[in-house]
């Protein structure tokens, strides 16, 4: 990317997104950031909310020191606030909370007692504004959202194929749901921007079979489109098996193992992309700190499997990966709702 410069157009985008959140003149507007954020994006979040006539104010904390064996990256677990007590009720107590955290706040300990305040939080994925910008939400995207979400509470089972070998049985009764189109007007609710894609958190022991890795998928942990194939076997909820002859696969193996923990090899969370405007290819254009990947979680018709924290499943770790797959079809109790990779019904 060339040097970061503020433009015009990026503030106003900030502050048409921002109004989606029901943001309004004399608001009590947080920039929550840490001191290793993308600073172009916490600027254009101040300017937003000025230009809105909102009342903004920083929380800026030290990013803490790395307690990881290995990198961390795109977890939405962020531990920046560290429970600092002070801080954590400031951001309670605001109207609204534009994240501007590195990793954000949508798993973080701190969360639930920033909602149970009244806030309004939108995470800002660390991307580059470039991809924001492409990636403007609309109240288009949440009603299609929402109607992938109802489709999902109303369905005992989900199964997974594709041409490369993927077959997986998610039993989704009971699971949580959620959605993200990339704004929130409820108080005590939190969604990111970039949007557009539905999710569930199954129950413990819910989810048996293979998922096989394409080239061309991808890993967002790694930032990496695969080269070789990776298959994984899972047994209730759990990665049992790593097989793969090529880079990816290793890479992989080595990650997991990294850990030392079983957890970190359960499933999180799956589902589908639902944004039209998100592209697979794009993170080919981008050097990848000026990328997080929340693009290719969302780009319509791909299937995001996750592993790491589950809270439905009384699970917690920071071992996380988030695979996007091309090409599958996924159904809901028999009927598709992606058909090779491509939205089906309503959903299209």
């Amino acid at each position: 990317m060339n040097p970061d410069r503020i433009e015009g157009k990026w503030i106003d985008l900030f502050a048409e997104v921002f109004e989606r959140c029901k943001v309004g003149p004399g608001d009590a507007c947080a920039i929550l950031s840490e001191t290793q954020s993308r600073a172009l994006n916490v600027q254009l979040a101040e300017l937003a909310l000025l230009k809105l006539k909102a009342r903004p104010f920083h929380v800026v904390v030290p990013t803490p020191r790395q307690a990881a064996p290995v990198p961390i990256r795109s977890t939405g677990a962020s531990v920046a606030l560290q429970d600092l007590g002070p801080a954590v009720a400031a951001l309670a107590a605001s109207t609204f909370v534009a994240d501007c955290s590195v990793e954000g706040l949508m798993h973080a300990a701190e969360l639930p007692a920033i909602l149970k305040g009244g806030a309004r939080v939108l995470y800002i994925s660390n991307e580059h504004p470039e991809a924001l910008e492409r990636l403007a939400p609309s109240s288009a995207d949440e009603q299609k959202v929402r109607a992938g979400m109802r489709l999902f509470r109303s369905a005992k089972m989900m199964q997974v194929t594709s041409p490369a070998g993927t077959d997986l049985a998610i039993r989704v009764e009971g699971a949580r749901v959620g959605g993200v189109w990339g704004y929130t007007e409820k108080p005590g609710t939190l969604s990111h921007w970039p949007g557009g894609l539905c999710l569930a958190f199954p129950k413990a022991g819910s989810v048996n079979g293979v998922l096989v890795m394409a080239p061309g998928d991808l890993n967002l942990t790694f930032k990496r489109y695969l080269e070789s194939t990776v298959r994984l076997k899972i047994e209730n909820d759990y990665v049992t098996a790593i097989e793969g002859s090529g880079l990816d696969a290793e890479l992989m193996r080595e990650y997991f193992a990294a850990w030392g923990d079983r957890e970190a090899y359960a499933v999180s969370h799956v589902g589908w992309g639902m944004n039209p405007r998100a592209r697979w290819e794009a993170m080919a254009m981008y050097d990848k700190r000026d990328c997080n990947g929340t693009e290719q979680r969302a780009f319509a018709g791909n299937f995001l499997y996750s592993t790491g924290a589950n809270e439905v499943a009384g699970r917690h770790t920071l071992g996380h990966y988030d695979l996007p797959l091309r090409h599958c079809t996924v159904t809901l109790d028999g009927n598709a709702v992606v058909k090779d990779g491509v939205l089906q019904g309503d959903l299209a």
